[in-house]
């Protein structure tokens, strides 16, 4: 599941590697831009998980979370995909919404 705000440029959908593209599992474009520093000093990353967290909690992004849950329950390997630009998993929201999505199917962050 590709799950960044913007689709990748340069990508022709016949090519496409993901199953499903949910955006709204992304950051939302405020926050996108703040952790990249496009207006201002780029935020850390303890207030881009408080901040990524608050989105989450309500709709479209708590939907889809949601959703995301629901995969989890059944037998299937979900990989959970972002943008090359994003070169640092454990600075990376997916490493949060994995975390959200267990916590809501009662398995916590274990692996």
């Amino acid at each position: 599941i590709l799950v960044c705000r913007y689709r990748p440029r340069g990508v022709a959908r016949a090519r496409e590697t993901w199953d499903a593209w949910w955006k709204e599992l992304g950051p939302s474009p405020a926050l996108h831009a703040a952790a990249y520093g496009k207006r201002g000093p780029a935020i850390d990353f303890a207030e881009y998980r408080r901040r990524f967290c608050a989105e989450m909690a309500v709709d479209p992004g708590r939907f889809y979370l949601r959703a995301l849950a629901g995969r989890l329950e059944r037998p299937e390997t979900i990989t959970l995909l972002c943008s090359s630009a994003c070169t640092d998993e454990a600075r990376c929201h997916r490493i949060i919404l994995r975390e959200l999505a267990l916590a809501m199917t009662g398995r916590g962050t274990s692996r």
